[in-house]
């Protein structure tokens, strides 16, 4: 007797933590997304192919003027510092490339570049700047120090070396032209602000896309941590609804089984020990139930072969076995005692409907054994041209269906909120009639063709 009260007690706490896991299941939310932990980085192929622009331009201009230095004043005793001076404005713009290349311009908009770029920089532009005051033809080599400047400097520092530079230009022609003359002047100096504008410009239109990217990269990861985190909530609520359906369910039938046996352990220990033999059978079915659930495959009573119907039946008989009396009638079936007898015709179904039918029907019973007070259930499958329809019946106390909440208690868990759910699933409806003191009538109907599209829920009548 003391092991019968101990296993019972199990039996109880098992029920109860199966219970909580449901409820928590279904009430937690799922975390969001992962932080994304590393940046994508956005290339900016325009700007690269103008920086090559840029520096091949450089060579040519720079090594145009040199020639051109030569062969008018090659004879000069300036001459051999001046080709020097080209020769290392060549090597220290070509290191400039070389260590520049594949870098950001500027750590962000108003930055200064790190001290060795700028230092590069400063011997570029100082050593092309004694150039061109001691050889006024290497001039037009400015326009590709304009590109450098504003790449690598914050705009106000840029545009006033900019500045310099034109100063530079425009006092190196004035110094070869035999007299003053305003082209000399605007030239240079309309060169310079065309440069400018189209940098800056080019600059900004990169910035905006660079921002469309990041918005479109921040979409897509928000985009997928929602589709995760819909995921997460689904299969929770998958697994909520499959506990309620199957372990808990089973384990409150077992319950019921022990109580009554504990009760009539004394004074009728025949009828006991048959409680006992059925809480033994409902336990078997229970770990069937839960190892098939563990491996995500069709309830065992489905497994077994002989379809929805003989599911039905099967179920039917372990419902009586507690107590509560259910009748099975299959469309064109006269056997309505459940005994599996009669020659109803089978009911095609799409292996999910039958699966959510056969749930539905355990959900409705548990509701009747444990809330309704009713003495006799009638499990009725009829089938129509489009759909097949799924009625539970019973002569209970009935209840006022506008009253129920599909919110679930922290006790039972998700009831008819599951079957709702269910049904939606495959794009059909679940209605409830009932009356105060006059039973009840639970109607599930599933399309015969797979649905997989979300159904409105429908209101019960």
């Amino acid at each position: 007797m003391e092991a019968f009260t101990q296993f019972r007690s199990s039996s109880r706490a098992v029920q109860e933590q199966f219970r909580r896991l449901s409820v928590r299941s279904d009430q937690s939310g799922s975390s969001p997304g992962p932080r994304p932990g590393e940046t994508v980085p956005v290339g900016d192929p325009d700007e690269r192919r103008l920086a090559l622009v840029m520096r091949a331009v450089f060579f040519v201009l720079l090594a145009t003027s040199l020639t051109r230095f030569v062969q008018r004043h090659a004879e000069e005793p300036r001459a051999p510092w001046v080709i020097g001076l080209a020769v290392v404005l060549a090597v220290l713009y070509a290191i400039d490339t070389v260590l520049t290349d594949g870098t950001p311009p500027s750590r962000g908009p108003g930055s200064w570049p790190p001290a060795p770029r700028l230092i590069r920089l400063g011997a570029v532009v100082a050593t092309w700047a004694v150039l061109v005051v001691g050889a006024p033809s290497f001039a037009w080599v400015a326009v590709p120090l304009f590109y450098a400047a504003l790449r690598a400097l914050p705009p106000l520092a840029a545009y006033l070396l900019v500045a310099f530079l034109t100063l530079l230009v425009v006092s190196a022609q004035l110094a070869l032209a035999p007299r003053f003359s305003l082209d000399l002047v605007v030239g240079p100096a309309a060169v310079a602000t065309l440069a400018t504008a189209v940098f800056v410009h080019m600059r900004r239109q990169a910035a905006r896309q660079r921002a469309l990217i990041d918005d479109l990269i921040g979409t897509r990861r928000e985009l997928a941590a929602t589709e995760r985190r819909e995921g997460v909530l689904a299969e929770r609520q998958r697994l909520s609804m499959e506990i309620h359906d199957t372990l808990a369910q089973g384990l409150s039938s077992q319950q019921m089984l022990l109580q009554a046996a504990l009760r009539t352990w004394d004074t009728e220990p025949a009828k006991a020990r048959a409680h006992v033999r059925t809480a033994t059978s409902v336990t078997e079915h229970n770990l069937a139930e839960a190892r098939r659930f563990v491996h995500d495959l069709a309830p065992a009573d489905l497994a077994r072969g002989g379809g929805l119907e003989a599911a039905l039946r099967v179920l039917a008989a372990r419902e009586s076995d507690t107590g509560l009396s259910v009748r099975v009638h299959i469309d064109g079936d006269d056997d309505r005692d459940g005994d599996g007898g009669g020659g109803g015709r089978t009911v095609p179904l799409p292996d999910r409907a039958q699966s959510a039918l056969l749930r539905i029907a355990q959900g409705a019973l548990a509701n009747v054994r444990e809330h309704s007070g009713a003495t006799a259930t009638a499990l009725t499958l009829t089938r129509l041209d489009d759909r097949v329809v799924l009625d539970v019946a019973d002569n209970g106390r009935g209840f006022d269906p506008g009253a129920v909440t599909d919110a679930p208690s922290g006790e039972r868990g998700h009831g008819i909120r599951a079957m709702r759910a269910r049904v939606r699933q495959l794009g059909g409806t679940l209605t409830i009639e009932s009356t105060p003191g006059e039973g009840a009538v639970l109607t599930a109907t599933v399309p015969v063709a797979p649905h997989t599209a979300p159904h409105t829920e429908e209101t019960p009548r």
